[in-house]
């Protein structure tokens, strides 16, 4: 009887710790949501529709903390240096986990090395947007006004090394025209602009609502097929622009060290989110392609294999760091 009740002491005492850290694979209460980019523009909007999902999934508030400036940069280095416990997530894009390594010189932070994976959000490729007062109603017209006077035309975007930045140069490059990039401190004050007819036109994400109040006129959709939102709506391919397509992703990452206990338990809650047929229905209205939960290990597989495609991306346009 002692033998067994010392076995069954041992075995209470070695399971105790993995019952401890299944639930306490999160520290208690709220987690922080670092988003490297103003309030309103489209990664904000994915940041806080996903937010309040995981943390109906966790049973923890998550709040998100906008960090915007230097294309994102600012809210990396915020991340980067944050506790690894599971308490703080940023919102990752193509463009902090790829195209900034490229554009910028030096960084203060390693996209890779200096971070662990949480899972995938959702892709959205950009639209080419122009005023409703504009006299551009196709791709063609902006093209033939484009080559009939170069450099009088221009684009806005969220920033140096933003993803319209990006999409914006390549599409000169591809279309062969000159136009003038105009960056912005975020994709909000750059639709403002758009709207009032200061800015020619736009490549970005997340605008069905300026779309649909007829505020902004959508002419191409930079992906290899129709978006389910916007069914009239071309590709550049059908637009005649060949080989012209944009793929901005957006997932979830935390700082360096974090336990792959709490990075489990993050990519389960943003699983249950990404499932919820309500939630994919809001991604797909706001210009999305649906996106199948990821795994932590396959969404950096992911991250990791999509980094020299992106320093290809900055290299072809040109585009450089201000």
């Amino acid at each position: 009887m002692h033998t067994l009740t010392r076995r069954g002491f041992t075995a209470l005492a070695l399971a105790l710790p993995l019952v401890a850290t299944a639930q306490g694979a999160l520290p208690p209460g709220p987690i922080t949501m670092i988003v490297g980019w103003p309030a309103g523009g489209p990664s904000d909007n994915v940041a806080r529709l996903t937010a309040v999902r995981m943390a109906e999934a966790l049973g923890q508030s998550i709040v998100v903390d906008n960090r915007g400036g230097a294309g994102g940069n600012i809210g990396s280095d915020a991340a980067a240096r944050a506790k690894p416990d599971g308490s703080t997530i940023m919102l990752a894009t193509a463009t902090s986990h790829g195209l900034n390594s490229a554009l910028y010189a030096k960084l203060n932070h390693d996209p890779i090395k200096d971070f662990a994976p949480v899972g995938m959000i959702t892709t959205s490729p950009s639209v080419l947007l122009v005023p409703t007062n504009s006299p551009f109603r196709s791709v063609a017209d902006l093209l033939k006004a484009a080559k009939a006077e170069p450099g009088k035309l221009n684009y806005g975007s969220g920033g140096v090394g933003s993803s319209q930045h990006l999409a914006g140069a390549n599409f000169k490059r591809i279309a062969g025209v000159d136009v003038t990039h105009i960056p912005f401190k975020g994709t909000a004050p750059a639709m403002t602009d758009l709207m009032a007819g200061r800015v020619d036109f736009v490549l970005t994400t997340g605008a069905m609502s300026f779309i649909r109040s007829g505020k902004l006129r959508p002419l191409a959709v930079a992906a290899r097929q129709r978006l389910p939102a916007l069914p009239d709506v071309p590709t550049f391919e059908e637009a005649g622009v060949k080989g012209f397509t944009t793929d901005s992703w957006y997932g979830l990452v935390a700082p360096a060290g974090t336990p792959r206990a709490a990075l489990d338990k993050l990519n389960a809650a943003l699983a249950t989110a990404l499932r919820n047929p309500e939630v994919q229905k809001q991604f797909l209205d706001q210009g999305s392609l649906p996106v199948q939960p990821m795994g932590v290990d396959a969404f950096w597989k992911f991250v990791v294999a999509q980094m020299p495609a992106a320093a290809e991306q900055v290299r072809v346009s040109g585009a450089k760091a201000e």
